[in-house]
C-alpha cells in the first residue's frame, strides 16, 4: 500500500512547495488564520527527507528488528536499494545534510547516499529503532504464540512495552520528539536526509499530523522508501510525502 501517485507534492517538490506556503499562504480572516498559513513570512522551513534503510535478511520475513538485538547489515537486495535511492536523491539535488541512526543498516544506507552527494554523515542516537526486547528476531506469529498477553497489551496501549524490557511506543515517541526538536533547531531552513527506521519515521509522521498512537499500525512503510515533512518556525509541520518507492521500480 504505497502513497497514491499525484496525492501531493513529489520528492522533487519539497522546497518549491515549502516556499509557496511560506510566501503566499491561504488568505483567511485574521481571527481564523492558522500560524504558518497567513501573517508574517516565516522563512524556509527545516525539511526532513525521511529514508527508511534498505532491506536486511530479516526484512522479507517481517521479523521484529529493533535496537535491542543483533545489528544486521544490508542484504544484497538492500545494498541495491541503497544505491538506487542514492542515485535518485543525487538527481534531485536538494539534500544538504545527512543524519543517520547508529545502527549498521542505516549507516550503510546513509553512506551510499553520502558517497553520491559528497556529504558527511552525522550519527544521531535518537533515530535508532525501538528496542523490541525478547521479540527481537521473531515474526509476529511467533510472538503471538509465545507472548500472547504481552502482545495484546502492546497492541492495545502505547504505554505497554514488549516482553523483556523493550521500549513502549510512548517512550519512543518522547525520544523521537526530542530528537526532532534538536534537529529542527540545528537545521532551520535546510533540507536534511534522516536515515532511520519504521517506528521513528511513522512517529514523526504521526506527530506532524496530530494523529493518535494507533495510527502507527495504519501506515505502510517499505524498505528504502522516502517520506518528507516540512517544519516551520511557528511550530507547524506539513507532511509532504509518504512511502515513495518510485526510485526502486
Amino acid at each position: 500500500r504505497e502513497a497514491a501517485s499525484g496525492a501531493g507534492p513529489g520528492a522533487g517538490d519539497f522546497e518549491a512547495e515549502a516556499g509557496r506556503r511560506a510566501t503566499t499562504g491561504v488568505q483567511e480572516p485574521p481571527a481564523a488564520a492558522a500560524p504558518g498559513w497567513s501573517g508574517p513570512d516565516l522563512g524556509a522551513p527545516a525539511t526532513f527527507v525521511l529514508l527508511r534503510h534498505g532491506e536486511t535478511a530479516l526484512t522479507p520475513e517481517k521479523r521484529f528488528s529493533g535496537s535491542g538485538g543483533t545489528d544486521p547489515e544490508l542484504s544484497p537486495a538492500g545494498l541495491r536499494q541503497a544505491e538506487a535511492v542514492a542515485a535518485a536523491l543525487a538527481a534531485r539535488g536538494t539534500v544538504q545534510e545527512i543524519v543517520s541512526s547508529p545502527l549498521t543498516r542505516c549507516r550503510q544506507t546513509a553512506q551510499a547516499v553520502a558517497a553520491r552527494l559528497g556529504l558527511d554523515v552525522r550519527v544521531e542516537q535518537g533515530l535508532r529503532e525501538t528496542d523490541f526486547g525478547a521479540w527481537e528476531g521473531l515474526t509476529f506469529a511467533e510472538v503471538r504464540e509465545r507472548y500472547k498477553d504481552d502482545l495484546d497489551a502492546w497492541l492495545a496501549s502505547p504505554k505497554a512495552a514488549p516482553t523483556g524490557g523493550g521500549e513502549s511506543f510512548a517512550t519512543v515517541a518522547r525520544r523521537v520528539a526530542a530528537t526532532r526538536d534538536r534537529l529542527t533547531a540545528a537545521y532551520a531552513g535546510r533540507t536534511v536526509l534522516l536515515v532511520t527506521h519504521v517506528t521513528p519515521i511513522k512517529t514523526l509522521i504521526r506527530l506532524a499530523l496530530g494523529a493518535p498512537p494507533e495510527s502507527l499500525f495504519k501506515m505502510e512503510l517499505s524498505a528504502a522508501s522516502l517520506s518528507a515533512i516540512a517544519y516551520y518556525a511557528d511550530g507547524n509541520a506539513s507532511v509532504r510525502l509518504l512511502n515513495d518507492t518510485s526510485h526502486l521500480r
